[in-house]
């Protein structure tokens, strides 16, 4: 039994022939040099799912700095005086995003192809400087930021980026192969194994969790046979439940979980952040307690700016404040698969995957733990939750899926099933 991507589906069963004009513009494409052809691809005209996804993005994005200037006022008044600090910075790291989105938007699938692998060592270098030099910070109990002079950051924020891209490309270059597990093994083991090791090393589970959604997502939607996952999917879960329970005070968090917080000592400690963020939420009611005006933020909820902004925004919208944040996720993720379905390339189908992965995955993530359906694990929503690293990396890889958008044609109506079974 294996599950793989969708066979894009034809508009017309019976193509018209080309007219002339066409059989000279083909022609003439045919002529023209490389470069040419590059520049023309570059300033191709965009799709329906390329101004959905774009649309959709830029919403979250302009949503998350007006809940950032709400939620991290407070946080920033103590630490700088200045009721705006948290917010300026972010939108800092939106100027700067944006721009790359829309450069990235714009680039050629061989360009992914060609940089990925080259981007991926060195977001993998980064990360290693973080656990083995003094370059790496410590925050929150995990080493997992690097500091190069005035410049700070997450490099296993870049890992996602390059995994995305470079997994494609391998995958995409061993469809040909899938029935042999050998033959996946190389390189795709030790490269995906090195870039979660040295984020674990860091003590960051929450983004190594993320890390693995991405591979298995990816060669689960590239085809490989289901058995092939089993064996790693068991591995993977029996490390994650040794690294769960290696540490102390993750131990401690697990245990208060799995009881529910119910003690009073679970309520002052390790259940703090938890439960502040449920009666946030429960405060709000369905129209919220309007903009601006958080209780929680007044230092009772921790990463009230970061990880638990999804509670800040239940807590000033209410419920009708997280279900637009519930839909426009769920827009970017009709939106991936329209994508996925419309382009033939398997490196764009495959990398799209791998980014819905990431983004819809992640956003599930955070606000299961901030709904008490998991743990606290330190992930940040996407596209909303403050931080630069996470915002800037974000837009990127959704700039590469906006370039796959842009070369491929719109889907029927009625598309077949996200996947089949052979």
């Amino acid at each position: 039994m294996t599950t793989s991507l969708p066979r894009p589906r034809s508009t017309n069963s019976r193509t018209a022939a080309p007219t002339a004009q066409q059989r000279q513009d083909a022609a003439q494409s045919r002529q023209a040099p490389a470069a040419v052809v590059a520049v023309k691809r570059i300033f191709a005209a965009e799709t329906g799912n390329y101004f959905v996804l774009l649309g959709a993005t830029l919403f979250l994005v302009v949503f998350g700095l007006i809940m950032v200037l709400s939620s991290s006022s407070v946080e920033s008044f103590l630490s700088s005086g200045d009721f705006f600090n948290g917010f300026v910075r972010q939108v800092l790291f939106a100027a700067l995003g944006i721009p790359l989105m829309l450069i990235a938007s714009r680039m050629p699938a061989r360009f992914w192809k060609r940089w990925a692998g080259t981007f991926l060592v060195f977001a993998i270098v980064l990360q290693l400087l973080v656990v083995a030099t003094p370059l790496g910070v410590e925050h929150g109990g995990n080493k997992n930021w690097i500091s190069l002079g005035p410049f700070s950051g997450q490099p296993s924020e870049f890992v996602k980026l390059g995994l995305v891209a470079w997994l494609g490309y391998i995958l995409a270059r061993k469809q040909s192969v899938f029935d042999d597990w050998r033959e996946l093994v190389m390189p795709l083991v030790p490269v995906t194994a090195a870039a979660i090791g040295f984020v674990i090393l860091g003590g960051d589970l929450g983004t190594s969790i993320i890390l693995t959604l991405i591979v298995l997502g990816s060669v689960f939607f590239a085809g490989v046979r289901l058995r092939h996952l089993a064996v790693p999917v068991v591995l993977i879960a029996f490390a994650a439940t040794v690294l769960s329970f290696a540490s102390s005070s993750r131990r401690e968090r697990i245990g208060a979980f799995l009881s529910g917080c119910t003690s009073a000592n679970d309520y002052s400690g390790n259940c703090w952040q938890t439960v502040q963020g449920w009666w946030a939420l429960a405060s709000g009611g369905i129209f919220g307690v309007g903009l601006g005006n958080s209780k929680a933020k007044y230092s009772w909820l921790p990463e009230a700016d970061n990880d638990f902004i999804f509670a800040i925004i239940g807590e000033e919208l209410g419920l009708i404040g997280a279900i637009l944040v519930l839909a426009l996720f769920i827009v970017l993720a009709i939106t991936f698969v329209r994508i996925i379905r419309a382009n033939t390339d398997p490196f764009a189908r495959i990398t799209v995957s791998a980014v819905m992965v990431w983004i819809i995955g992640q956003a599930f993530v955070n606000i299961a733990v901030v709904l008490g359906i998991l743990p606290v694990l330190g992930v940040p929503l996407p596209l909303i939750s403050a931080g630069g690293s996470a915002l800037i990396t974000s837009l990127v890889a959704i700039g590469i899926v906006l370039s796959f958008a842009r070369q491929a044609p719109e889907p029927a109506a009625s598309p077949p099933p996200v996947g089949r079974a052979r």
